[in-house]
């Protein structure tokens, strides 16, 4: 273990489409082009939130101040902003705004908040390495998880794919606004995930049918034979198109055949677009031991892991994920519900962020918990602030915002209150870290999706309106 010293280096250089931003995990890579986003940012009106203290997202606290809100954009942010003839004014004076809140680890739509059997879309358990699946082909729009979600100020999501398999396959990242398609919902242009997880899930779901894997070195071996596989699929690829090219470019009258053109197998397109730093890679991982197991995977293979998810004993190698540039995404006290999970504190978050300076992300995994992800966070907060570490409000919602789409390679457009970003904005009703929060408006993309005092104005799902007596009878 003595080589772990020098592996921050051997990240930092291997990196190819993330960009490391003050000390915290950026990311940027290449979208998908099939199945592109339909999502438009509806007109919306000039607003001036008058009088609020703001926080930022980028570390900062303004008190008495204002929020210029046009044309789906952040236009300022300030004390005694001008305010345009054209535009909305919201008294805000007592109340708290911040972004709107990001959760990076969500199944909303394909683990529904109904959990019924019919809409059980999470996991597709057929094979240890699914890569060739995406989540957003289960996604259901109607969930009503969602409009529960916009309720706690949550206007983005990723969807995952469940940990039932080493590799789930590919994720998503949505706003969280009412519409028919997924593709509507889609946040245009953000980076394609994968979803990895190590540990009890993936042995338990094979192991107990005799299969491989059923032990931790079985799910290691899995993991690096997907891998060689994908290394020769894309040496293949990479031989083929050389090969075309030489043909195309020959001016010899009587030209050989074409190449053959290798068959497309799309579970190695997708490890392939791993190795080639195309997506972002999520991994579902509680022990410190197993995290450091697959950051030496991640080195053997040449690639890098963007976010270890749950991460219950991040605090152990919290130095570890610091010097790799990793982020951890975790629940505030979420512990002892299986093994693996016992060893959680409710610390953890405290010493990523303070003990080694680096990045903590508050997620949900949870229909519920995503409505409450600020009261989450400041559970983490007390927790801090009993080591002698306080974190005041202005960097803890970093935890809710910024952080998580650096996380989702979204950072320049949303995530903290920056004029020109994406007017994803939260209004609360006081601090949003006390037990009596509330979300009173939220905004996404400058258009207002909620208002708890127009309650029945706010779009619903069909299916959180329930029957009457007579219609349940049909």
């Amino acid at each position: 273990m003595a080589h772990r010293s020098s592996r921050g280096a051997t990240y930092v250089a291997s990196l190819k489409v993330f960009a490391v931003i003050a000390g915290l995990c950026g990311a940027g890579a290449s979208h998908a082009a099939a199945y592109p986003s339909t999502y438009h940012a509806p007109a919306a009106e000039y607003v001036v939130l008058r009088g609020a203290t703001v926080l930022t997202g980028t570390g900062q606290r303004l008190n008495d101040a204002d929020v210029l809100l046009g044309d789906g954009l952040i236009q300022a942010v300030g004390q005694h902003i001008d305010t345009p003839a054209k535009a909305r004014v919201i008294d805000a004076r007592g109340k708290w705004i911040t972004p709107g809140l990001i959760d990076v680890h969500s199944h909303l739509g394909v683990a529904a908040s109904w959990q019924m059997p019919s809409l059980e879309d999470v996991n597709e358990r057929t094979a240890p390495i699914t890569a060739n699946v995406w989540v957003e082909h289960s996604i259901w729009p109607q969930d009503p998880g969602f409009e529960k979600a916009r309720e706690g100020g949550v206007t983005t999501l990723q969807i995952l794919p469940g940990s039932g398999n080493l590799v789930g396959g590919r994720a998503v990242t949505i706003k969280n606004v009412a519409a028919v398609t997924y593709q509507a919902m889609k946040f245009p242009n953000a980076p394609q995930g994968l979803k990895m997880a190590c540990g009890e899930n993936p042995k338990k779901n094979y192991g107990s049918r005799q299969q491989s894997p059923m032990t931790r070195m079985g799910n290691m071996a899995v993991f690096r034979q997907g891998f060689a596989e994908a290394q020769d699929y894309r040496r293949q690829r990479l031989r083929y198109e050389a090969d075309l090219a030489e043909y195309n470019g020959s001016t010899n009258a009587a030209k050989a055949k074409p190449p053959a053109e290798p068959k497309r197998d799309l579970r190695l397109e997708t490890l392939a677009a791993v190795l080639d730093g195309e997506l972002l890679v999520n991994v579902h991982c509680y022990r410190a031991d197993e995290m450091a197991s697959i950051l030496d995977l991640a080195q053997e293979f040449g690639f890098k892991i963007g976010t270890f998810h749950h991460a219950v004993e991040a605090y152990k190698i919290a130095d570890l994920l610091a010097s790799s540039r990793v982020c951890a995404a975790m629940w505030a006290d979420w512990w002892g519900f299986k093994l693996e999970a016992f060893d959680g504190i409710q610390e953890n978050i405290a010493f990523v962020e303070h003990a080694a300076e680096g990045c903590a992300i508050v997620h949900s995994d949870s229909a519920h918990d995503v409505q409450r992800l600020n009261q989450e966070a400041a559970k983490a907060m007390f927790r801090s602030s009993r080591l002698g570490w306080p974190i005041a409000p202005e960097c803890a919602i970093r935890w809710l915002t910024l952080n998580s789409a650096r996380a989702l390679g979204i950072e320049s457009r949303t995530g903290s209150l920056e004029s020109g970003k994406m007017a994803d904005v939260v209004v609360w009703n006081g601090n949003p870290f006390s037990a009596y929060a509330l979300a009173e408006r939220v905004f996404i993309d400058g258009a207002e999706v909620f208002d708890r005092s127009q309650r029945r104005a706010t779009p619903a799902s069909d299916f959180s309106l329930g029957f009457s007596t007579e219609e349940r009878a049909l």
